[in-house]
């Protein structure tokens, strides 16, 4: 029987630390204000929000290379690459062509997932059905963002622009038929679009206009327009509605239960829906994993952060059984359940 084994995990983030000090300098926030309603105490972001350098595809290329090391593989070695981001170099062609050029990869095919928060859920989905089947043996799974381009950072837009961060984090899937090693039990992927404007950015787009619209008219596109917009108790409310139900559908699936589990690692999107759900399951510290205080919310990029990061602090170890859940813009959610 093929098993999905997580081979190789590796993180990458911008040097730049972004305080809520830092913050409060530019709109009128605080560090009291921030913590209290998200956790986050700093993101990162990278040093220039125009550098066309170090843009997502190239921090989800550095956290790629270090999941390759980290799995004893090389850019030859992945045969699909699937990359999950709500925040493209451009707006086509999608950031797994531009990896697969920069790391040097055979001319594989490279799949690009636009589900936001859920992103790499749903990418880690995608990836085991193709290894349970057959068609591919490694297959790269990447979440990369650099929300900074892209924030508000006035009065106007700090209940969003406060939360999110740039940063990558990369796993490589492998196939495998050892009886010893680790295998995806249980995936689950839901969605409900009535709410999509809930959390969302509205502009260029078929809906709202295009580049014609930003020539011919731009003192008509309005900021509510090209910035995200979320409506933040709405979104939350669902969130500590849908984390439990997909975790436990995952768990039911697998036939575990929340006393099995030895990490469960949410999109870190707010501290206080990981609590809230922490204590609605009754579990220790030791059981959850979050990171969100030192590198806000990374969207697609969130949980294979936080993922590479537990491992690496040997939180996880080889044989535990793991939970990753996300919820987000959409609505999407889902979770993966797996023995590492």
């Amino acid at each position: 029987m093929i098993k999905s084994t997580i081979k190789g995990v590796g993180f990458y983030v911008p040097d730049n630390v972004v305080t809520n000090d830092d913050l409060a300098k530019l709109m009128t926030t605080n560090d009291e204000w921030i913590t209290e309603r998200t956790g986050i105490k700093e993101r990162r972001h990278r040093k220039n929000r125009n550098d066309s350098q170090e843009t997502t595809a190239y921090l989800g290329c550095k956290a790629a290379e270090k999941a390759l090391e980290n799995a004893g593989l090389t850019p030859k070695d992945i045969d699909y690459i699937v990359f999950a981001t709500l925040s493209p170099d451009y707006y086509f062609p999608g950031c797994g062509v531009l990896l697969q050029d920069m790391l040097g990869c055979d001319t594989i095919g490279a799949l690009d997932v636009r589900n936001q928060c859920s992103g790499f859920v749903y990418s880690m989905s995608v990836a085991n059905a193709f290894i349970k089947s057959g068609t591919y043996k490694n297959i790269l799974v990447v979440g990369a963002e650099v929300h900074s381009f892209g924030l508000d950072f006035s009065d106007e837009g700090r209940g969003v622009s406060v939360i999110f961060g740039d940063g990558a984090g990369a796993v490589v899937l492998s196939a495998t038929e050892d009886e010893n090693a680790g295998d995806i039990l249980a995936v689950n992927m839901h969605s409900e679009g009535k709410y999509a404007d809930e959390l969302c950015t509205q502009f260029p787009g078929s809906k709202f206009g295009w580049s014609d619209r930003m020539r011919k008219e731009p003192e008509h596109v309005t900021n509510k327009e090209v910035y995200p917009i979320m409506n933040g108790n709405f979104v939350f409310k669902h969130a500590v509605t849908r984390f439990p139900e997909t975790m436990m559908e995952a768990l039911n699936k697998a036939g575990k239960t929340v006393e099995d589990l030895d990490m469960f690692i949410p999109h870190q999107a707010n501290l206080r829906i990981a609590q809230f759900v922490q204590e609605k399951f009754g579990l220790p510290n030791d059981k959850i994993f979050n990171n969100i205080q030192k590198y806000g919310n990374t969207t697609a990029a969130s949980i294979p952060i936080a993922l590479s990061e537990a491992i690496e602090q040997e939180k996880i170890k080889r044989g535990d059984l793991v939970l990753l859940s996300a919820f987000g813009s959409g609505f999407t959610w889902g979770s993966v359940l797996f023995e590492y």
